[in-house]
């Protein structure tokens, strides 16, 4: 199944995509959020859909797409995930991952602007395959990792490269701006993806390929990161994880290249459709 979320900010609704069509499942589920994933939401919408399936009401195709999981309890990055992306970053290849969080504020929809912070001169992009915590996960075995996954879906980890990596701290302060984490369009369940360690990544600035990756050059692959981080903290259904980015960031360049307002990102993973977001400057 594909998940959606539309609507207005703050008022989105759930839904589903069936053969590229959207439909609302709002009068059977009230969200996708922690109650939904951690009560056997995901099977008991899969009982509505092959009992209703396209006689669901239908949502308009412009309609808004919001982030297809309401807001979670942490948003989880691996940084330095790719060894081209530490090479081009000038950093060593991690031992192990690298872990930050993401303010869950941050989050917003796949076609939402992107806004650069107030006082900002190197906001940055980058896409990432994430995926979603299905059930309630601590010190989870690597074998039985797969068994957590709730489903995948396409994240830009938008960043602040001198609030990241020049302001003293942890990167956090970089990474959870508002409108720094569009996700969509669509949460593919787990049954979608058939392998998650085989998949490309892409994005544009302007019209100009930027990155290009596949996630079977991950240093940490999925199932050994979901055992690694539930060592240190108790994930909860909903939660989302991202697994970090390839080779091509604006920090890479040289001399850097970061966003500008009027630039437009254009950014996809196999699989998980596609999203656009026009660069705003604060207050505009």
């Amino acid at each position: 199944m594909k998940l959606i979320r539309f609507g207005n900010e703050g008022q989105e609704k759930p839904g589903v995509l069936i053969d590229d069509k959207r439909y609302d499942v709002s009068g059977f589920i009230p969200d996708y959020n922690e109650a939904f994933f951690e009560t056997g939401g995901l099977e008991k919408l899969k009982a509505i859909v092959d009992e209703h399936g396209t006689n669901l009401p239908t949502v308009a195709d412009d309609e808004r797409l919001g982030s297809p999981v309401a807001r979670p309890s942490k948003i989880l990055c691996i940084g330095l995930n790719y060894a081209d992306h530490a090479k081009e970053t000038n950093a060593p290849i991690p031992p192990e991952p690298v872990i930050f969080m993401k303010s869950t504020t941050a989050m917003v929809g796949p076609d939402d602007s992107v806004v650069i912070p107030k006082n900002s001169v190197k906001t940055d992009w980058e896409v990432e395959l994430a995926f979603v915590i299905g059930k309630k996960a601590s010190y989870v075995d690597e074998a039985d990792a797969a068994d957590y996954i709730a489903g995948y879906v396409l994240h830009n980890d938008v960043s602040e490269r001198e609030f990241q990596l020049e302001r003293n701290g942890t990167w956090d302060k970089g990474k959870g701006c508002d409108t720094f984490a569009p996700l969509g369009p669509f949460l593919a369940t787990a049954d979608e993806i058939a392998d998650d360690n085989n998949l490309n990544l892409w994005l544009d600035v302007n019209g100009k390929r930027m990155q290009t990756g596949n996630t079977k050059t991950f240093i940490f692959k999925i199932p050994f990161l979901i055992s690694y981080v539930s060592q240190f903290m108790t994930l909860l259904p909903g939660d989302v994880i991202s697994t970090g980015t390839p080779a091509g960031v604006g920090l890479g360049f040289n001399p850097p290249v970061y966003l500008k307002p009027g630039d437009v990102i254009d950014l996809g993973v196999d699989g998980l459709g596609t999203q656009k977001q026009v660069v705003k400057a604060y207050g505009e």
